[in-house]
């Protein structure tokens, strides 16, 4: 269905600040019960991740892991029906007829490719574990009074845990979908073919915001209890169902698409005649198949699915596989059947799109891929398919095991909150994450090909920086351990398990891990580990034993156990008399107060050169710290060392005065004496040390003297990151003398660097990451220089109707000094609406956001949160910029507070824009009256927020910018 609606071709001034102010609307402990000892399944959730969509911004959003794009997370296959090879263990023969159970096989893994598992692993840690030999014995514990809430009816719900009784086990799901795309609602039924694993009364399983119409069990109507805190339902029954009896529970729903980008929700975007299009898809991960069809919604309870959608004419239906048949049926609606699923698969990866979407495809070894966009797109398809497609053929090489599908659907769908989701055989993304045109920058492509394969090339300085994001997280008191032991109690807390930690930690971890062990160990041990565990549920010891059988010189096991169990990450600090090194290791953590320090220990492998030998591989030597202390010797005549090689190691490095100096000393007289990521990782730890306190700021400022004569890109996008952060923190708190003085200071520093910067086309990626981080620094703190040259570019763009191309690492310096005039911001929103290419819209957007007009402010605000113009989905990324700049900053906080309520219905408390939207806003206080602002605020919601891990996070932040202001002010205004 298809409703008209104008396109912004102008928006005058006084029509945005007549719009701007107008009313909105109002939007609007527990016991087991004796005899339902709870089996519950281990897991290990190898999601496809490598950047993905938790705590990065702007840019870093879309690098998503190369393996999600294949689809490669629980690939599974099928092979012989083996029952004594399945994960569940029948106890007695069916009762009647079932349908047998296929074989898994768990591929494409990659680096990032196992990072959640380990992440996940320990939340999915049940009384039991289902092995290929099935569910061992049951819990021993004392029974004790069962306590049960109330259903939504009163009565009382016969289950009393967040995690699902696995005495049920879930075999097929026959899913029938009725989508209405103009009343924005659906119907469905679901049959589901189940096991009984234990002898059970119930059977609880999973649903959220559904109305279930009608429940049968073996064709006899039952009841349906629910209770909503926990989202689930259950079926009670006066006789227990017995050990393998098989049985079918049909449960028939009606329910809205969402409207918060997860679930069964919907989609819209204006076509090349401005009419609005509708569409529909799926976003499960995580908990959200619930939303979309009643299910056991957690990754062990892996089924089959048969999936069909009814939808009208006009459309195209697409589902994880190929497509069977289409009936007429006699309304005139259309329903498309899909083959069942080859392979046993978990109900976050489920998928299904209803929508008007073309596609281009290739054959790559059998088979068929496919990249899928809305019409006016789709020659913005093709650098996806080319890099697709090698990568399908490079995974298929490397892993010795065939993609097992005869089909992959890569769809890039206007309105989808997450970078990539690695739904089985149908990939589902953002369009700034899929498409680019092919006049786009060779970094707009990088940004594509990071989503297909960022963990091919390892990225360099990509992946550099983002490493050091994680570790700014990982060193508060508010961090996790990568494996969370300990018992969520919300579906919010699970939620929030999606992170920086999860991913980029979890990435980190395995990068040092793969470095750490000789060449080809780690890849050999994934192919034992993927080998020994097909078809199984793992958890993460099961990983790190499958290395440990093919490393010669470490226990794996024992070495991960020591960074996955415990949060945070260890500061090794080095002192020297002579040949002896001392090196001693404790936990980095920043602490505004008296918070203890934990006796942790990690098992370090230590890399390190010396001045003799310092830049090539082979100069890397390693030593495993263990314990608390211990002596390295080294040769006299050895002028320094430099610990943590290329930074591969996810910890941080004090050499104390003395060698700080030598190393400062050394840089001084041979930049090239390090490579560029240990000059990187030397300013990254320097600054680091500085928040802990450990080093002065003048130490800091000593460091940074050599970089008048850096040129590389690693080091110099590290130092420009952090000034920019100590300039904003100055000038958020008004301290205009010192706000000055750093801008001197950044001038005196990198002015001539940035002054003699290219405007013209650049083809090497990495210089232009390198130009783009400078220009904007230079544009953004107003040298004169830099500002001429945006506009006379911008003026170039304009005058020949947008033919004249501005390079694409510069659009947005380009459009953020246009943005600064009220004529050049009145533009910019007329090219927002028209443009197609999303790269480019994205960067409007941003530059739109960086405007220091209030009135601008408060439009662009109130428009992304309504949807339409600007797309809800952005409104995070608005947020993040505004919160850069002095104007910005001050609204967004104050709308954040006054539109809490209209947020969360957007953006589900816990998830990932509520993480960035809450870190955006607070991120940059420094005084007591923003930190009593904020905790009371926060405290005030309750279950609407007030319990998420992200509000511990922005309090300790705020803590620890004043604690830095309290130390480091004085220096600030004695150096600069």
């Amino acid at each position: 269905h298809m409703t008209s609606e104008s396109g912004l071709s102008s928006l005058p001034r006084n029509m945005i600040e007549n719009s701007m102010f107008e009313e909105e609307s109002d939007v609007v402990d527990l016991a087991l019960e004796p005899d339902e000892v709870v089996y519950e399944p281990r897991s290990s959730r190898l999601l496809v991740r490598g950047l993905g969509e938790n705590d990065l911004d702007d840019e870093e959003e879309d690098y998503e892991s190369s393996a999600r794009l294949l689809g490669m997370s629980f690939m599974n296959r099928s092979s012989t029906h083996n029952p004594s090879s399945s994960p569940y263990n029948r106890q007695a023969p069916p009762r009647s007829c079932s349908c047998p159970s296929a074989r898994m096989l768990v591929v494409g893994v990659f680096i990032l490719v196992l990072v959640a598992s380990m992440a996940m692993v320990l939340y999915f840690l049940p009384g039991c574990t289902f092995t290929k030999a099935g569910c061992g014995k049951a819990n021993s514990s004392t029974p004790m009074e069962p306590s049960y809430p109330n259903s939504t009816n009163g009565e009382l719900f016969p289950w009393n845990e967040l995690r699902l009784p696995a005495s049920v086990r879930p075999v097929n799901y026959d899913l029938s979908l009725t989508p209405n795309l103009t009343s924005m609602t659906f119907t469905g039924r679901t049959v589901i073919n189940m096991t009984i694993l234990h002898d059970t009364k119930h059977i609880v399983l999973h649903s959220s915001e559904l109305i279930i119409t009608k429940a049968t069990f073996q064709s006899v109507e039952v009841k349906v209890l629910e209770y909503k805190p926990w989202q689930q339902i259950a079926v009670s029954f006066p006789e227990d169902l017995k050990v393998g009896q098989v049985c079918v529970l049909t449960l028939d729903y009606a329910a809205s698409l969402s409207h918060t980008y997860d679930g069964f929700y919907n989609s819209s975007y204006n076509d090349k005649t401005g009419a609005k299009r509708v569409l529909a898809a799926t976003q499960f991960e995580p908990q959200a198949a619930r939303k979309a069809f009643p299910c056991f919604d957690e990754p062990a309870f892996k089924a089959t699915f048969l999936v069909r959608i009814t939808r009208e004419p006009g459309y195209i239906t697409l589902s994880n596989m190929p497509q069977a048949k289409t009936t007429t049926l006699p309304s005139g609606l259309l329903e498309d059947e899909f083959e069942q699923t080859a392979v046993n698969m978990s109900t976050y990866l489920v998928a299904f799109i209803v929508a008007n979407f073309t596609s281009i495809t290739r054959n790559v070894s059998n088979t068929l891929v496919s990249v899928y966009s809305v019409p006016e797109k789709k020659e913005h398809t093709h650098y996806a398919l080319d890099t697709a497609s090698k990568l399908l053929h490079f995974y298929n090489t490397f892993f010795k095991i065939n993609y097992p599908l005869r089909k992959l659907d890569l769809v890039a769908i206007p309105d989808f909150l997450a970078g990539a989701m690695e739904n089985w055989g149908l990939i589902t993304f953002r369009e700034t994450s899929l498409l680019v045109g092919n006049q786009s920058s060779p970094l707009d492509k990088q940004l594509i090909a990071n989503v297909v394969a960022h963990e091919l090339a390892h990225q360099g300085n990509v992946f550099l920086g983002v490493r050091f994001k994680a570790m700014a997280k990982d060193s508060l008191n508010s961090s996790h351990p990568v494996s969370v032991s300990s018992q969520v109690t919300t579906p919010e807390q699970v939620s929030e398990m999606f992170d920086s930690v999860t991913y980029e930690k979890g990435a980190s971890l395995l990068l040092m891990l793969n470095t750490t062990l000789p060449d080809g160990q780690f890849r050999e041990g994934l192919m034992k580990y993927l080998d020994n565990y097909r078809g199984s549920n793992t958890v993460t010891e099961d990983l790190w034993n499958s290395l440990t059988q093919v490393a010669v010189q470490e226990s794996v096991s024992d070495m991960m156990r020591t960074w996955t169990l415990q949060k945070g990450f260890p500061l090794v600090t080095v002192s020297r008399k002579g040949g002896h090194v001392t090196l001693t290791q404790e936990h980095f953590l920043l602490s505004a107060d008296n918070t203890t320090h934990t006796s942790s220990l990690w098992h370090i492998p230590v890399t390190y050169v010396n001045d003799s030998c310092s830049s090539a591989p082979s100069c890397r030597q390693i030593f495993t710290l263990r314990n608390k202390t211990a002596t390295l010797n080294v040769s006299d005549s050895v002028k320094w060392l430099k610990l943590n090689y290329m930074n591969t190691g996810f910890y941080i490095v004090h050499y104390g005065d003395e060698g700080w100096t030598t190393l400062i000393d050394a840089l001084k007289t041979d930049i090239n004496t390090l490579t560029a990521h240990d000059r990187a990782s030397l300013i990254h730890n320097i600054f680091s040390l500085s928040r802990l306190g450990r080093v002065s700021f003048r130490q800091v400022l000593n460091l940074l003297d050599y970089a008048t004569n850096e040129t590389e890109t690693a080091p110099l996008t590290e130092a420009l990151s952090q000034l920019s952060s100590v300039y904003r923190l100055l000038d958020k708190r008004q301290e205009q003398t010192l706000v000055a003085r750093m801008k001197a200071y950044i001038w005196g520093h990198f002015g001539q660097l940035m002054d003699s910067q290219d405007w013209g086309e650049e083809e090497s990626v990495s210089r232009q990451e390198l130009r783009s981080a400078l220009l904007e620094m230079a544009c953004s703190l107003g040298r004169q220089n830099c500002t001429d040259q945006a506009t006379a570019l911008y003026d170039q763009w304009t005058n020949s109707n947008q033919t004249k191309q501005i390079p694409g690492d510069l659009q947005r310096v380009v459009f953020s000094v246009a943005a600064q005039s009220d004529l050049g911001w009145l533009s910019l929103m007329e090219a927002y609406s028209s443009t197609t290419y999303d790269s480019e819209k994205r960067k409007i957007l941003q530059a739109l956001a960086s405007t220091q007009d209030p009135q601008s402010i408060v439009w662009i605000l109130s428009t992304g949160l309504e949807g339409g113009i600007i797309q809800t989905q952005e409104l995070p990324l608005v947020i993040s910029t505004m919160s850069d700049g002095f104007a910005g900053h001050l609204f967004v906080w104050d709308f954040v507070k006054e539109n809490w309520d209209k947020i969360i219905e957007k953006f589900p408390v816990g998830s990932y824009p509520i993480q960035s939207i809450i870190k955006s806003t607070t991120s940059q206080f420094s005084t007591q009256t923003h930190l009593e602002e904020v905790q009371g605020f926060f405290s005030s919601l309750k279950e609407r927020g007030s319990q998420m891990r992200s509000v511990q996070e922005a309090l300790e932040t705020i803590r620890l910018n004043q604690l830095w202001m309290d130390r480091n002010l004085p220096t600030l205004r004695i150096w600069l």
